[in-house]
């Protein structure tokens, strides 16, 4: 069976940060400046912090890419570090005093050691840096079997959007999302959101708030219902979860279906012959409260996959902590970082499902090569649509 898979290394203020990805098929376009494109969106965001204007992220690709293709072999993927100041102990002096809600005292406590310095810097969002380049990557597998993956801002703080997104209208969405502050496709919305941000500054505190990400083009099947660690939405619930300060996840209706009753939650179907070469096969739902996935396999309906990210634990005013050394009281440390990074966590959102779903597409459809691929995918959407055998 054919797997998908990457792994990164490197820290906020190291030298710099790495992706391997393994099981990429053969032959697949790489399309750098798409990648480029992602980590400079993953970069931007009304609310984001002084780094942003340090770094310029580019990957450079080390391996596994031979005259703008896969050769099949693990692709290296480098994002260099400007700021590398690691071993500078004027510039990145011990942490003794943790911040609540960060990583510090309880790698502290982890590591033994009073410093904080060590398990602040690889626990910092930067790394998300390496995971958008390698989620990127697995996007070029995808557009090339026809699937995309769109993600948005749907609130900051209280500031939220009620858009509703399509199949239709999601390209649409994605022209107005792009041209939002706050990567949100509801323009008086990405208004209220930015005005949130800005009471944050003044108040020298930070915003959370949601992202939303969507897949079209999936068919169905993919995932399993035959162990519990090969579920479709358990695995994109891990990698969501995996992000930074994402302290909740849910799948199309999520929460809210716990409030409602079985008739109001679970999706109707029915079947049209014309829809027969669609991604559903035929099969047609008045609504997707499912967010596209049933028994821990896709259903043919658009993935939907939401997102709680709770304010950044770095704030200007500080807040009561103790210094670890002399255990008494004293305020937080601060870091340089953001008031908020909603916008870019949606970045990072919509490369790490991309990422997920191609690990779970090449597991379904294995194949040494692009070419491979796609002719599985074909045959097994092809059989699909004549059930029944006679």
């Amino acid at each position: 069976m054919a797997r998908m898979d990457y792994q990164t290394a490197g820290e906020s203020h190291g030298p710099t940060l790495l992706a391997l990805v393994s099981g990429m098929p053969a032959g697949v376009p790489v399309d750098v400046a798409f990648i480029d494109a992602e980590l400079r969106r993953r970069q931007g965001g009304y609310g984001r912090g002084g780094r942003q204007r340090i770094e310029a992220d580019a990957v450079t690709v080390l391996s596994g890419v031979r005259l703008g293709q896969t050769t099949g072999a693990p692709v290296a993927l480098q994002v260099p570090n400007k700021d590398s100041r690691l071993d500078d102990l004027a510039r990145t002096p011990a942490v003794h005093t943790p911040r609540p809600g960060h990583a510090d005292l309880a790698g502290s406590m982890k590591y033994l050691t009073t410093d904080c310095r060590e398990t602040l810097e690889r626990a910092s969002a930067r790394e998300t840096a390496a995971r958008v380049a390698a989620g990127a990557l697995a996007r070029c597998l995808l557009r090339e079997l026809r699937i995309e993956v769109f993600a948005f801002t749907r609130s900051v703080h209280q500031a939220r959007t009620d858009v509703t997104i399509t199949e239709a209208n999601w390209q649409q969405m994605r022209a107005a999302r792009d041209a939002s502050d706050t990567y949100c496709p509801d323009a008086a919305a990405s208004k209220r959101q930015e005005e949130a941000i800005h009471q944050a500054k003044v108040d020298k505190t930070t915003a959370g708030g949601t992202i939303e990400a969507h897949v079209f083009g999936l068919p169905p099947g993919i995932g399993s219902t035959m162990h519990w660690f090969e579920k479709l939405d358990a695995r994109l619930a891990y990698a969501v979860m995996g992000i930074q300060a994402i302290k909740g996840v849910e799948i199309g209706l999520g929460f809210e279906s716990a409030g409602r009753f079985g008739h109001e939650v679970h999706d109707p179907i029915a079947f049209d012959r014309a829809r027969l070469e669609t991604p559903g096969l035929g099969f047609v739902r008045p609504s997707n409260n499912a967010g596209g996935t049933e028994g821990g396999m896709s259903n043919g309906a658009p993935v939907v996959v939401r997102a709680a990210m709770k304010p950044i634990a770095t704030l200007l005013r500080g807040m009561p902590s103790v210094d670890l050394n002399t255990k008494q009281g004293a305020p937080s440390a601060y870091e340089r970082s953001d008031v908020s990074a909603v916008a870019a966590a949606g970045v990072v959102l919509e490369n790490v499902v991309a990422f997920e779903v191609g690990r779970c597409l090449r597991e379904k459809f294995g194949g040494d090569s692009l070419h491979e691929v796609r002719g599985q995918m074909e045959w097994y959407l092809a059989e699909a649509r004549k059930l029944p055998r006679g």
